[in-house]
């Protein structure tokens, strides 16, 4: 799989643009707030359907307009497949395969993998557990649609039942409705943290193989999965045994969306016990392992989206991803760069063929 043309039309910075892009790897080259990474999000959206950075679809459109649109044609299978993402204030998000609009938008997720690998990534070790959460999630959304549609059957009901908590503060809705909600909540629950405990055993091995890769070093890492359904006998007992606090709080204390992923390094928790190299060779080796699982579950290598990276990562760590790259591991590639004599002196010196877009 590969994406041979990308054009946006009033996507961030861009107000018109066509890109065309070699099936290896692409070295997007230019000076800082070019556009360099919004090129890279505007891929992750056509693949993803949502933006990397934004947390809203509209914030993603050029100044002063209202629409934006993201175009590609991307091989898979030996097949062109064409790709349009619209999103406007008045008909919102439209995606469209072959010119055939989906019905669910969330249909088209893990048709098209793809992974990221952004300098905010050492946020999944710094932040809370949110960041962790949604990083597995993304990957679990990608490889099983049932997770996907319960996911989003569970974020929907958690929804209304905080929204019913805040009812019964101001004396609108009686307390036993909560009842309803916990019943309801319970079987995508009780499913999504049985298929997150069972990706981690499996992720698990890949991501230490690829922390050894990149860090060359013998340090023990360790990534568990830590969850309140772990410890109680079902999720109806755990939203009785935490409804005052919910009533008190008027959102919901307890549950899978309070789950989290503990990184530790030596038996240490890694935020506070890793050096900055060792968390980034922690983080990538993530991202890796993400890209590996995708691939062996998909059978597709997914587009490898890396920003600046080069920039922060020490030359050893470099050395090792080159080795990787130079491997034939990965399938297309797209890297951003605001230093292009480094970038070409890199790929060129290790004999590797790089085509390069400046910006």
């Amino acid at each position: 799989m590969h994406l041979r043309e990308l054009q946006l039309r009033n996507f961030k910075n861009y107000e018109e643009a066509i890109f065309t892009f070699s099936p290896g790897i692409n070295g997007i080259v230019g000076k800082n707030g070019a556009g360099k990474t919004n090129l890279l999000d505007a891929i992750y959206y056509l693949c993803m359907t949502k933006s990397a950075f934004q947390n809203t679809d509209q914030a993603n459109w050029r100044f002063g307009e209202t629409f934006f649109t993201i175009e590609g044609t991307i091989e898979h299978g030996d097949v062109p497949v064409h790709l349009h993402l619209s999103f406007s204030r008045e008909r919102g998000k439209v995606l469209k395969l072959n010119k055939k609009a989906y019905t669910k938008i969330s249909e088209h997720v893990g048709k098209f993998p793809c992974v990221l690998i952004t300098p905010n990534d050492s946020d999944l070790v710094r932040e809370g557990s949110e960041l962790r959460r949604r990083f597995f999630d993304t990957i679990l959304c990608q490889l099983n649609k049932v997770y996907l549609e319960q996911l989003m059957r569970y974020n929907r009901l958690l929804q209304q039942r905080n929204s019913l908590l805040k009812q019964i503060a101001e004396r609108r809705q009686d307390v036993s409705m909560l009842e309803i909600y916990d019943e309801q909540l319970a079987s995508p629950a009780h499913f999504i943290a049985e298929e997150r405990a069972k990706f981690t055993e499996k992720f698990l091995p890949v991501f230490l193989e690829n922390y050894r890769l990149i860090s060359r070093s013998n340090e023990v890492v360790s990534l568990t999965y830590q969850s309140a359904l772990n410890e109680t006998l079902s999720f109806v007992a755990l939203m009785q045994q935490n409804q005052s606090k919910d009533l008190a709080l008027q959102y919901t204390s307890q549950g899978i969306h309070r789950d989290d992923f503990i990184f530790e390094i030596n038996g240490n928790p890694l935020k506070k016990f890793a050096s900055q190299g060792q968390q980034k060779s922690y983080t990538v080796a993530l991202r890796l392992a993400q890209f590996e699982i995708l691939t062996q579950q998909s059978g597709v290598k997914p587009l490898l989206l890396l920003d600046d990276i080069f920039d922060k990562l020490d030359d050893e760590r470099i050395t090792q991803l080159m080795l990787l790259m130079s491997g034939g591991r990965f399938g297309q590639v797209f890297i951003t760069d605001a230093r292009p004599e480094r970038t070409e002196k890199l790929f060129y010196n290790d004999g590797i063929p790089i085509h390069m877009i400046r910006i």
